[in-house]
């Protein structure tokens, strides 16, 4: 059995992890929650996957919404854009190419502009929207990239999108019929759209609002006021300010939490390196520790154990690094005459 922790881990269940005996070994590691990202679990194995989380383990689950939020649809392979070709955007459900691109929801449209940049991917291209017509519209690539399915996609200016899907709220009464409890809300952007969330749970419910664009940073205090967490998802924060600014934004959203006493976790690219490798990197493992004395209270794993080559090893990785936290911060508060940070290594 796992030690008592301080720090909360949420862990995202995905192709790699929704496995009995790898959902059964993460909660002997102590993970204390079950992310499922409705952004890639289709509706119609969404009770299938929470029946398969309850077989092997009494972990809560927590539903993790599509939101206010951009997405490409299908893409043919290897399908990379090159400067200055026209690409066409559409709502249909079609399968894209270099010259054709499907955007959902399709209500996008009502609000795309001309001159609007369109981002696509966090690699991916970038593009200028130059047409905006009745059935979609058109728009020319100013930087290439490779484009993948069912990838995030930032449009500046920022489209009116509302802050739950249909998809979302069919799985929200899906997980609450089968006692889901926990709901997080992506792209949280006012207070008011962390109380329409709650209104559609039971009293006692748990509501995590994930503060990840301009517009959530922008009300963030209303925001951390209404939720019962918040999550700070580092990904999607990068793709609407400067990367060097998400550390900032990080520390500052974390201590108006803690000033507001509203527990507050940190995701994306914690040990990004492990969905590939079994071993983290220095970096990786130091950015873990100054997120922790940031004051988080909780870390969430996202492709690290959803689709990486060794999930329960990046929970082990995980709680060694809590565990060196917890003994470094319990030697500082004894103010134990040595010098803790090396004396604990062993």
């Amino acid at each position: 059995m796992h030690e008592r922790r301080s720090i909360r881990v949420l862990c995202t269940l995905g192709p790699a992890s929704l496995r009995p005996a790898v959902i059964a070994g993460l909660e002997q590691r102590g993970v204390d929650i079950f992310r499922i990202n409705l952004s890639h679990t289709p509706l119609a194995a969404v009770e299938d996957t929470i029946r398969l989380v309850r077989q092997h383990a009494s972990v809560p689950i927590c539903l993790d919404t599509e939101g206010a939020q951009v997405r490409c649809g299908m893409m043919a392979p290897e399908v990379a854009l090159r400067v200055g070709r026209p690409v066409r955007l559409t709502p249909e459900k079609v399968v894209g190419t270099e010259e054709l691109i499907s955007l959902r929801p399709a209500s996008v449209f009502a609000t795309l502009r001309v001159g609007a940049s369109v981002a696509v991917d966090f690699d991916g291209a970038l593009l200028r929207v130059g047409l905006v017509d009745d059935r979609g519209a058109t728009a020319i690539v100013v930087a290439e990239g490779r484009v993948c399915s069912n990838r995030a996609v930032t449009i500046d200016p920022a489209p009116a999108l509302p802050p739950l899907t249909t998809k979302d709220r069919r799985a929200i009464e899906i997980g609450v019929g089968m006692g889901v409890d926990h709901v997080a809300l992506s792209f949280a952007a006012s207070g008011d759209d962390v109380a329409l969330v709650r209104g559609l749970l039971p009293a006692g419910a748990t509501v995590i609002a994930k503060v990840e664009s301009r517009a959530g940073v922008a009300r963030v205090e209303e925001i951390i006021e209404a939720a019962d967490a918040v999550l700070i998802d580092r990904g999607d924060l990068s793709r609407e300010v400067p990367l060097e600014f998400v550390p900032f934004y990080q520390k500052a959203i974390v201590r108006q939490a803690n000033r507001l006493n509203t527990p507050v976790y940190v995701a994306t690219n914690l040990l990004e390196s492990m969905v590939e490798h079994r071993r983290a990197t220095v970096a990786e493992v130091n950015d873990i520790a100054n997120t922790l004395l940031d004051g988080v209270h909780g870390l969430v794993l996202a492709a690290e154990t959803a689709v990486g080559v060794d999930p329960l090893g990046v929970v082990d990785t995980v709680a060694r690094s809590i565990a060196a936290f917890d003994r470094s911060t319990l030697a500082a508060l004894l103010e134990v005459d040595q010098p803790a940070p090396l004396a604990i290594a062993g």
